[in-house]
């Protein structure tokens, strides 16, 4: 029996080293429209004033790749084999660990791309690795990746939920997946244990209380009201992730860009403290903690003190 073009390019993807891999039909995502107004109406975006821009695109594919038919959602596993020490230290987010993501994901992506084009000829399409307006976790949900967790974030039940996701938007007609049912249940152990309530309802994050978002995207001193709250997180939090029952299943990654650098393995509080310009360009080159600048982390370091 002749595999079908979709079961082919989930092939493909694995050899690549993508964890998962589900398509859907490319359309305006009505159902999203109003949960995702609704939630800029109420200022919950913080000073991330772009996710306001580009509405119409966010929610349809084919405003990014004109007669776009399909969108393939990838997964990839970011979970560390070894956690950076926590007691004595102050604590990134396990993505930021090594290479930023969005350099090693974009290159497997478009290897992927080409692979599929030398497969099945040339065709319309683009990749995406966070860094345009598509509304990623939706389009991984009706591709059947996962469901959204109360947390807000896309969990599969054999890997939990420390991966990130990619896509490929493109005008090839494929097969398309079902979307999973949710097995969150009556549990809200990621709502109990978010240290500043920043996790309004189900699946609705105030990003002006997320700690993500104070120690990464907002660019001001964080409100004095939150330092004790950090948790000696100085970039991003896994807080509502380690809580999280389905992360038992959560298996480490294979990726090498993915590791921390030797220098990082070492560092305490005191090397923190006293880390300078230079030795941060050094070791965050390439890495996904250089988003919030070295005075961001310094900032992050003052404020969880």
């Amino acid at each position: 029996m002749k595999k079908s073009k979709s079961d082919t390019i989930k092939e493909i993807s694995k050899k690549l080293g993508f964890s998962s891999c589900g398509i859907s039909k490319a359309r305006f995502l009505k159902e999203e429209e109003r949960k995702f107004e609704e939630w800029l109406k109420n200022g919950y975006q913080g000073k991330m004033s772009y996710l306001e821009k580009n509405f119409d695109k966010r929610l349809d594919p084919t405003k990014l790749v004109p007669g776009a038919k399909s969108v393939i959602s990838l997964s990839y596993n970011y979970y560390p084999s070894t956690k950076l020490r926590e007691s004595n230290n102050f604590i990134i987010s396990k993505y930021a660990y090594g290479k930023d993501y969005h350099y090693v994901i974009k290159k497997k992506l478009k290897e992927l791309l080409l692979k599929i084009k030398e497969k099945y000829g040339d065709f319309e399409g683009r990749v995406f690795v966070d860094s345009a307006p598509v509304h990623e976790r939706a389009w991984a949900k009706l591709s059947g990746l996962g469901w959204i967790g109360k947390n807000s974030l896309l969990i599969n039940k054999r890997m939990g939920s420390y991966f990130f996701l990619a896509e490929i938007i493109c005008d090839l007609k494929l097969d398309y997946d079902n979307e999973v049912s949710d097995h969150c249940g009556k549990c809200t152990k990621c709502i109990d244990a978010c240290p500043t309530d920043a996790i309004r309802e189900a699946q609705v994050i105030d990003a002006n209380k997320c700690i993500s978002y104070l120690t990464i995207e907002n660019k001001e001193n964080i409100p004095a009201e939150f330092n004790k709250q950090l948790n000696d997180f100085i970039f991003g939090c896994d807080i509502c992730q380690d809580v999280c029952p389905w992360n038992r299943f959560s298996q480490p990654h294979n990726e090498k860009q993915f590791n921390p650098k030797s220098e990082l393995i070492e560092f305490t509080k005191k090397d923190w403290k006293e880390l300078t310009k230079e030795t941060f360009d050094i070791i965050f080159k390439d890495s996904a903690v250089k988003r919030a600048k070295f005075k961001g982390i310094k900032r992050n370091i003052f404020s969880a003190s």
